[in-house]
């Protein structure tokens, strides 16, 4: 790396360079070479930065002001102009790239935006967050009134210079502040949510505020009628954004991910989408700031915005235009002004005031939400960094006049020395906070989740028929897909599309089935985590091809988990019928092949289940654990866990009992208190059955006849070769079985 910085200053120190290669250079390859400088230099600084326990994003805000006046500049003065040029059309192309940069940080910063997190923890969020804006507010406004007339682009206009820097102050950096929270694994704690939550909503009340004074700043002066006109208008856009925007920008985004082909063809509409709200707002009279900030908090709630295409999408803006644009805010810094005493003694004054009036702000808002002393500190500590957020604003306020170089210079200085104090500081207050009994448990459910598998689905293939093991399967799915809200395709299969035409009855079933157990399911997530209950959304598809065909098509779309539910699924000897391997076929992922008997057959809907669930230590056997104590946390009933030991005693395989598993040996115990700790975390009754001396699938078969079980939920490893098989097991619980079964593949 020391290596890579050397180098580049030697070419750049190059005479030859300096004097002519820029000369000579086309417009377009100017512009090549500054954004290979802005993103190496970036980059760079950014990691120094990053392994110093600092945001990078400041490395390429200071990456910027290495390459701008501030330094190359005061010792390559021609280098730094022919590389940089301060005005004409080579600048003209690179700002432009910038602020199309500004409106992609901001589809970002609303795709981080979680309002459930707002929500959940609100009381103490929203205190933290007017508070915390009022009083730097307040603070900035004051200090704009009584700030030297030079440094004001227009005296006439101080009240709206003066609106425009409190807004600066107030506003905090949810990038760093959430950053910072990671870090410390503070995240999931509840000051760390009510931290960042209070962040997110400063930040949606800043942009808000900043939409309405650029709309004055329009104006010129204060007018009253105008005022009204841009609250109005900014009231009105974010309630239609809200509600028909989000079913809008929901169905997009859908459609797309269903039914076009091309390549990455969501993430083209995620960008028209920010595109348009942004030209919406700058028709109304907003800044188009604030419908990029819209667009992304509506994209981020959209549940087919799958890690995949996230990851797509935040690489192409935090590696291409993130570097430019700050890099761009560092160039037009020129921290050799604050050379001039008046001005640094002005910047360092900016600094206190702004550091005072957030940590104020933020610590009385705490203390009325009812923390304690020690988490008002933390606050107070937490809310200091302005970060990208202020750069952002100040960037935005150069273009449009309100703000002068000297100006917009100490609010850049300001938003460096408080985002780079902040880390530290927050560091310091949350180590002093000990967690309680109730933080520890849902720390350790949420950690013990975020390894599993049915917690990190993101989206359900149901492959079913109109039979009564079709409309099972789709009871089944809609009780996995009812936890966490997971989004829902019901594919159906085992017809021609003309008689799929013809039975919209029959196919509304499925969906109903679906549909009714999902907020069976969700209701009791209501009830047990206290949070508003999910609605899971169900799609009807079309099968125009053949059963694998249709599935392997459909399984591009980003599904992470098949349920197939065909009629007559298994034959008499435990092989599978044509339409189960033709959909598990089409299939890479995980999936499960539901076989409904007995009276989930007579009455699909049926109320209660049963369920006896083998397990054997593997992965695979976890995932169907998983499965089973989800099915059973809509109606909270029971599970036994069956374990099958190779070779024990008599009195052992006589062994039966409650809870936790002692004296078993060591082996069966491990397994056996996984699934119990599994079933624990959600409060799921769970028993626990050894049996030794008989054939597995016998010992299952004896098991669920004696105990009187309906469904046996087995985790299931896949045989490589052309047919669908499960192993020996699996196969001969199939064939002489009467009870239901679920069989989990991996």
């Amino acid at each position: 790396m020391l290596f890579a910085i050397g180098g580049m200053g030697c070419l750049l120190a190059t005479p030859a360079f300096a004097a002519e290669a820029p000369k000579h250079l086309a417009p377009e390859a100017t512009l090549i070479l500054q954004i290979v400088l802005l993103i190496l230099v970036g980059r760079l600084i950014g990691e120094i930065m990053t392994r110093m326990g600092q945001p990078s994003v400041m490395g390429q805000l200071l990456g910027g002001i290495l390459l701008g006046p501030s330094v190359l500049g005061m010792f390559l003065p021609n280098l730094q102009h022919q590389l940089f040029p301060p005005s004409g059309d080579q600048k003209a192309m690179i700002q432009a790239v910038a602020e199309f940069g500004v409106i992609l940080l901001l589809l970002l910063t609303g795709m981080e935006t979680d309002l459930k997190l707002v929500r959940r923890v609100g009381r103490a969020a929203l205190s933290v967050a007017v508070a915390g804006i009022s009083v730097p507010f307040i603070a900035g406004v004051a200090f704009g009134n009584f700030m030297p007339a030079t440094l004001l682009p227009d005296p006439a206009h101080r009240l709206v210079s003066s609106l425009f820097l409190g807004t600066a102050l107030a506003i905090s950096s949810v990038k760093i502040v959430a950053m910072v929270v990671r870090d410390m694994n503070f995240m999931r704690r509840n000051i760390g949510q009510v931290i960042v939550a209070s962040a997110v909503m400063e930040d949606t009340i800043g942009w808000i505020i900043i939409a309405i004074i650029f709309s004055l700043a329009h104006q010129g002066a204060v007018d009253l009628p105008a005022i009204a006109e841009s609250i109005v208008g900014t009231g009105l856009f974010l309630f239609v954004s809200l509600t028909v925007g989000r079913m809008v920008v929901y169905k997009l985004i859908r459609w797309t991910n269903d039914y076009l082909r091309s390549e990455a063809a969501v993430i083209s509409v995620i960008l028209l989408i920010t595109c348009a709200m942004a030209l919406i707002t700058y028709f109304i009279g907003v800044q188009t700031v604030l419908g990029a900030f819209v667009a992304g908090v509506l994209i981020g709630e959209s549940p087919f915005l799958t890690k995949h295409i996230d990851q797509q999408l935040r690489g192409l803006i935090l590696g291409l235009f993130a570097p430019v644009f700050f890099g761009m805010a560092g160039l037009t810094s020129d921290l050799s002004a604050l050379a001039q005493p008046d001005l640094l003694a002005l910047t360092l004054g900016l600094i206190a005031l702004a550091s005072l009036g957030k940590f104020t702000g933020a610590f009385i808002g705490a203390t009325i939400g009812g923390l304690s002393r020690a988490e008002a500190l933390a606050l107070g500590c937490s809310m200091n960094a302005r970060g990208s957020t202020e750069v952002i604003i100040a960037t935005i306020g150069l273009s449009m006049g309100l703000l002068t170089q000297s100006l917009f210079t100490m609010i850049v200085a300001t938003a460096v020395v408080t985002t780079l104090a902040m880390p530290p500081m927050l560091r310091a207050a949350l180590r002093r906070l000990p967690i309680t009994a109730e933080e520890e448990e849902r720390l350790k459910r949420e950690e013990f989740e975020a390894k599993g598998f049915v917690a990190n689905l993101e989206r359900l293939l149901i492959a079913v028929d109109e039979s009564a093991n079709g409309r099972f399967a789709s009871r089944l799915a809609g009780l996995v897909a009812g936890v966490r809200g997971i989004p829902a395709s019901v594919l159906h299969v085992g017809m021609d599309t003309r008689a799929h035409r013809h039975s919209r009855k029959d196919n509304a079933s499925a969906e109903a089935a679906v549909r009714a157990s999902a907020a069976k399911t969700a209701k009791a997530e209501e009830a047990e985590q206290k949070i508003r209950p999910t609605t899971v959304e169900v799609t009807t598809l079309e099968k125009h091809q053949a059963t694998g065909a249709a599935v392997a098509f459909e399984a591009q779309r980003g599904y992470d988990f098949l349920i197939i539910g065909v009629d007559e699924p298994v034959g008499a000897s435990g092989e599978f019928c044509p339409e189960v391997e033709g959909a598990a076929g089409g299939f890479d992922g995980p999936m499960a092949v539901v076989v409904g008997r007995g009276q989930h057959v007579a009455d699909p809907g049926g109320s209660g289940l049963r369920i006896l669930l083998p397990v054997t230590g593997s992965s695979a056997s976890r995932r169907g654990a998983e499965v089973a104590v989800t099915i059973a946390r809509a109606d909270k009933i029971s599970i036994t866990a069956l374990y099958v030991a190779t070779s024990t005693t008599e009195a052992q395989s006589r062994y039966k009992r409650w809870g936790p598993v002692s004296p078993a040996p060591p082996e069966e115990e491990a397994i056996l208190k996984d699934v119990v700790e599994l079933a624990d975390r959600y409060h799921i009754p769970v028993r626990t059955v050894i049996r030794a001396d008989i054939a597995p699938h016998l010992a299952i078969q004896n098991e669920a006849l004696k105990g009187g079980y309906d469904l046996i939920v087995m985790g299931v490893s896949r045989r490589p070769g052309s047919a669908l098989l499960f192993g020996k097991t699996a196969s001969k619980t199939l064939a002489r079985g009467k009870v239901s079964m679920v069989l989990v593949s991996s």
